[in-house]
């Protein structure tokens, strides 16, 4: 049996396309990955203005005088509201929605298209946010927000992941992920200085200000243009080969454009992606597609970045106080993901997985331990010493660190980079569905989770780091440096997933290039 992981070192072996890091590529995908702006904007501003008191007794008036009674002490329970959690989560659903709508948008019209249609209903979903008068209108417009971000998520990673070199497409897909963070500081600064806006009309700043990474990606997606797989798979066969040549600097390009004009044709012979990913050979792709966005929603992080001034807050900090650590683990967000940017192509995927997390896991025993010590079963701090909350902050930064280096990246570019063409837009959708309909009932259920299972909840969030670490140690493949339409080969070689994939079930493009390998020894 080969080494857990399932690929010989040095990867799988196989044609090496010629190519380079253009100035072009870069700038498209930097363009592209800020798409993530609107999705870590909406995870950011949503947590901060449901700590502000004149959002909170504007729209949920039961919450702010739960708050606000003395007689009130359990501080696991002050913001349990299913209306509040319904404004927060409503967002995740629309995008579960959309992202399956995406699917098809995508493969038939192009990335780019799908990146507009996400800017143009985020960018809707924001105004009417600003504007809200009425719970209605603020969940009607978290609704929009979703549909934009259903559509962004399901096509910016595969248009990335298409555009980038082979050898840095793990660096480049990961700016995606290192929008996101951005987005998420961005907002927490935000929340941290519109909370102090006298009149206490700052909440409509915040929620407004969604407009401004919509208006971006509105924009970026009218100027990118087009990936050659998209081209190709719309028959646009000359601009796509001119296209190729651009992005990878050289003018050698044929065996890389015949690799994809072969997985087109494949693609275009498959009548219902949908019922296809069904089939036994992509059992491997599939269970990825569900799994892996699975466990990323189960690490917990989502608990922290949505609701961390309400944590903060929650375990005894004050209302600045709590907005401004939420703004210490932005930096840390942000600072950690470009780590990943560094190491992704250079140790490997498995490798950053697997450290992140044991971390993880680590830090949140210790702030289990640190929140069941201060706060017991009833809730009920006393007087909260400074140096416990500096304790508690440092683990949570050391977790959320860990996260943004391996599960947040790796979440979005392992899926984007594993499916062949002819269920790669499928295959996506079921990524990000899986992802918002997790989210969703994370979102949805926190609040009451940490109401009834107090300090437990960590601990429940800390099983399944452990049980997803121990998945990624047996059944997760290293994809470093293999370009995306040679990327079959690693389940044939992997000990688990090798008896589902036979040599018959290769992409075809892949068997040319084998044929043609064997033709050249030949001569």
């Amino acid at each position: 049996m080969p080494a857990v992981g399932g690929i010989p070192a040095g990867g799988v072996p196989g044609r090496e396309y010629p190519g380079k890091l253009t100035p072009f590529v870069t700038v498209t995908c930097i363009i592209a990955a800020m798409g993530g702006l609107i999705f870590g904007y909406d995870i950011g501003i949503s947590g901060g203005v449901t700590s502000m008191d004149p959002f909170l007794k504007k729209f949920f008036p039961s919450v702010y005088r739960k708050k606000h009674e003395n007689s009130s002490t359990n501080q696991y329970c002050q913001y349990d509201s299913e209306t509040l959690t319904m404004f927060t989560s409503s967002l995740y659903l629309a995008a579960l929605l959309s992202s399956i709508v995406a699917s098809t948008v995508t493969r038939k019209f192009g990335r780019k298209l799908s990146m507009l249609f996400g800017g143009v209903l985020f960018c809707a979903g924001a105004i009417l946010n600003g504007f809200a008068q009425a719970v209605w209108m603020l969940i009607v417009g978290r609704m929009l927000l979703g549909f934009g971000i259903g559509f962004a998520n399901q096509s910016v990673p595969l248009y990335l992941s298409e555009m980038a070199p082979y050898k840095f497409r793990g660096a480049l897909n990961i700016g995606f992920q290192l929008s996101i963070t951005v987005g998420i500081l961005i907002a927490n600064v935000l929340n941290y200085f519109f909370a102090k806006i006298k009149g206490g009309w700052g909440w409509r700043l915040s929620l407004g200000g969604a407009m401004v990474p919509a208006l971006i990606i509105t924009v970026g997606s009218l100027v990118l243009p087009d990936t050659p797989n998209s081209m190709i798979e719309r028959g646009k066969h000359d601009e796509a080969k001119e296209k190729l040549i651009r992005i990878r600097g050289v003018e050698d390009v044929e065996e890389e454009f015949s690799d994809l004009v072969a997985a087109s044709e494949a693609s275009q012979l498959v009548e219902h992606p949908w019922r296809n990913l069904l089939q036994r050979k992509y059992r491997p792709h599939l269970s990825m597609a569900i799994l892996i966005p699975f466990f990323q929603q189960l690490t917990g992080i989502n608990v922290i970045m949505f609701y961390a001034p309400v944590l903060f807050d929650t375990i005894g900090f004050g209302s600045d106080a709590a907005l401004m650590s939420a703004v210490i683990t932005g930096i840390v967000n942000v600072g950690a993901t470009m780590v990943s940017i560094y190491g992704v192509d250079k140790w490997g995927r498995r490798f950053l997985f697997l450290q992140g997390g044991i971390q993880m896991l680590i830090c949140q025993g210790v702030v289990t331990a640190a929140i069941a010590a201060k706060f017991g079963v009833d809730g009920n701090p006393g007087e909260l010493p400074k140096w416990y909350a500096i304790v508690v902050v440092l683990f949570i930064c050391i977790y959320v660190a860990g996260f943004a280096w391996s599960w947040g990246p790796l979440g979005w570019l392992v899926p984007s980079e594993i499916f062949p063409l002819e269920i790669r837009s499928a295959a996506q959708s079921v990524n990000v569905s899986v992802n918002m309909i997790f989210t969703f009932i994370i979102a949805q259920a926190f609040l009451a989770m940490l109401c009834h299972m107090k300090f437990g909840l960590f601990l429940f969030f800390a099983f399944f780091v452990l049980v997803m670490t121990i998945f990624v140690y047996f059944f997760l493949p290293e994809t470093k440096g293999i370009p995306i339409e040679e990327m079959g080969r690693v389940w044939k070689t992997h000990w688990y997933w090798s008896r589902f994939v036979s040599t018959e079930d290769e992409h075809p493009n892949v068997q040319m290039g084998m044929a043609a390998t064997e033709g050249i020894k030949n001569v």
